[in-house]
């Protein structure tokens, strides 16, 4: 299978997860993307317990090449140099003003290659009160109103994954994308920008569309009210979700499988928008129910009911859902120097067919004498027939 971005040539010059995540996304529809690092060094995202390859690092930088180079100096710019001529996209996440301090600002790049993509990722901006201001995933959670969101105000501590990170890469290869399909049309390379303040703000449209049209502020308790959402505690001590959304049927179902019909006499409960209203008070009364059985007689229950609902699995139980099983979510991928892994393919497939072959993430500057004199065929990814 020929992947749609097969003939896309990317440098990228990314660390800690934007930059790099932006790249991945890239490679994983089948750029080729060369992995440009500090020499000795590399990404600072690699050390992990005296080596160079943390499963940090891993997560965002499978299916590329790395080739080791500081371009401050003369002869590792001009290596440099020699991948930009022939680049389709160069992408960095460097604070505004330093990709210039090491010979790779925009100007600069564009005077060796008129037609490159040139994206630049950010914290707060290229320009503007905070644009100096250090950010981290965390910053940008919460300058944009979304770690409001999440955090429980009765145990206000930080949680969950890098999401901030993680999303503004998806932005960024967005923007790559839509640069490139302009260039398709008019030849002509653009430059694209993102910060993280702005990529977070926008993925949190939901709460300033209802701040603008209605006035109202959310909270972390505003969506799971509308959308009646649980996570239930089981007898044998395992979690289960609902997300019980507005179909009047989905709660029929579920006083089915509860076997608790009576549920709806009582006033607070008997149509959607009292329960909306009463949504802390319907929490303690489905809990004390989920806990006389355990999770697979409630799956058992709430499938036969056609109750949307899934466990609320452990990181370690989901590759061993039968779903993820039969969509073969989790492939086994093998490096030379650093052995067997695993990870999770890409989502996307095309015309039926799922990207299976993963190529693990390199070592620091595995690819050097590949990559020092310019572009090289890198090893074809064999996908499954």
């Amino acid at each position: 299978m020929t992947l749609p971005l097969q003939d896309v040539r990317v440098v990228e010059h990314g660390t800690f997860i934007t930059g790099p995540a932006a790249s991945m996304l890239l490679a994983d529809l089948g750029a080729d993307v060369v992995k440009v690092e500090l020499p000795g060094s590399g990404d600072p995202f690699r050390a992990f317990k005296g080596g160079l390859y943390s499963p940090h690092f891993q997560t965002y930088n499978r299916n590329k090449r790395s080739i080791a180079l500081d371009t401050r100096k003369p002869e590792d710019l001009a290596a440099f140099d020699a991948l930009v001529k022939d680049a389709d996209v160069y992408i960095q996440n460097f604070r505004p003003g330093f990709a210039e301090q090491i010979g790779a600002g925009e100007e600069r790049l564009r005077g060796l290659n008129a037609r490159l993509i040139y994206c630049a990722i950010s914290g707060f901006g290229p320009d503007g009160p905070y644009r100096d201001r250090p950010s981290y995933d965390t910053v940008a959670q919460a300058a944009s109103g979304f770690l409001r969101l999440l955090v429980n105000p009765e145990n206000p501590r930080v949680v969950g994954p890098a999401l901030a990170d993680a999303l503004t890469g998806f932005y960024a290869a967005y923007g790559v994308l839509g640069a490139l399909h302009q260039r398709n049309a008019t030849g002509a390379g653009k430059r694209v920008e993102v910060s993280m303040f702005e990529a977070m703000t926008h993925f949190n449209l939901d709460a300033f569309t209802h701040l603008f049209s209605e006035r109202e502020v959310m909270d972390p308790y505003s969506r799971p009210r509308v959308s009646q959402s649980y996570a239930l505690e089981c007898a044998d001590g395992k979690w289960i979700a609902l997300h019980m959304s507005s179909p009047e049927k989905f709660w029929q179902g579920l006083a089915t499988a509860m076997e608790r019909k009576d549920i709806f006499d009582d006033p607070r409960f008997a149509t959607r928008m009292a329960r909306v209203q009463h949504h802390e008070e319907l929490i303690p009364v489905l809990q004390e129910v989920f806990r006389r059985h355990d999770r697979d007689e409630w799956s058992r229950r709430l499938l036969a009911q056609d109750v949307p609902h899934a466990p609320m699995y452990r990181t370690d139980e989901v590759p061993e859902d039968p779903q993820a099983q039969h969509l073969q979510l989790f492939v086994d991928t093998h490096h030379p120097v650093m052995g067997d892994s695993r990870t999770v393919r890409s989502p996307v497939s095309f015309d039926g067919r799922r990207s299976l072959q993963v190529d693990a993430p390199p070592t620091l500057g595995e690819h050097d004498d590949q990559l020092r004199h310019g572009w090289t065929p890198r090893t074809a990814r064999k996908e499954a027939p």
